[in-house]
């Protein structure tokens, strides 16, 4: 899905090279997530879950001014 790419993109670009160990793992996750999954909770219809795959979807939203 285009708009999830460039979500996803845009994080990457901007915050991937200061992230730590954790983050890149989170990241990673979203990427093997299925695109209706990341839809959901991107646009804030369902919460990811509790941990680092939840605190980075809620700073990618944030960045992304969702």
């Amino acid at each position: 899905m285009k708009e999830l790419d460039l979500l996803l993109v845009r994080w990457l670009e901007r915050r991937w090279a200061a992230a730590d160990a954790g983050q890149r793992a989170a990241f990673e996750g979203l990427l093997e997530t299925e695109d209706d999954r990341l839809w959901y909770w991107f646009t804030g219809k369902e919460r990811p879950p509790e941990g680092t795959l939840g605190t980075l979807v809620d700073e990618i939203r944030s960045d992304a001014g969702l």
